[in-house]
């Protein structure tokens, strides 16, 4: 089992992955987010997770999709062609996949997909992040 919170920084109330199920390093990594009524952003309002939060969730997981050995400060760039197609609601488990693109001096270019059971709810075809590790600290 992975230590998330040994790779990267993150830490309640915005690490937003609970596990991490497999990683080919270098090239994909899957993970999952139990979306609980406890959440800080679960409010009477709106009782559903945020959809950028969920596309967080995807950037934090892009780290562990390029290593997942070293402690890594990422920073999510850029996004493009993000499709939102449904919701995540208080007892949902959100399946994260990042699939690597192109990685090139800390910049990782990945596209992403959220689900939950057979149902996507959100497609993201680019997700740039910058990876910032002891490698590329100058």
């Amino acid at each position: 089992m992975i230590d998330i919170q040994s790779v990267i920084p993150h830490r309640y109330p915005f690490l937003m992955i609970d596990r991490i199920i497999e990683i080919e390093e270098k090239r994909w990594a899957k993970g999952y987010k139990n979306v609980t009524g406890n959440e800080w952003f679960i409010t009477q309002p709106s009782n559903r997770m945020p959809s950028m939060m969920i596309v967080e969730a995807l950037a934090q997981l892009g780290a562990f999709a390029l290593t997942s050995r070293e402690k890594n400060l990422g920073f999510l760039s850029s996004l493009n062609g993000i499709e939102f197609l449904g919701d995540a609601y208080p007892g949902d488990r959100i399946e994260l996949y990042y699939e690597v693109v192109k990685s090139r001096k800390g910049f990782v270019l990945g596209r992403g997909e959220a689900a939950i059971g057979d149902q996507v709810i959100i497609k993201a075809e680019e997700i740039m992040i910058y990876i910032q590790t002891d490698n590329n600290i100058k």
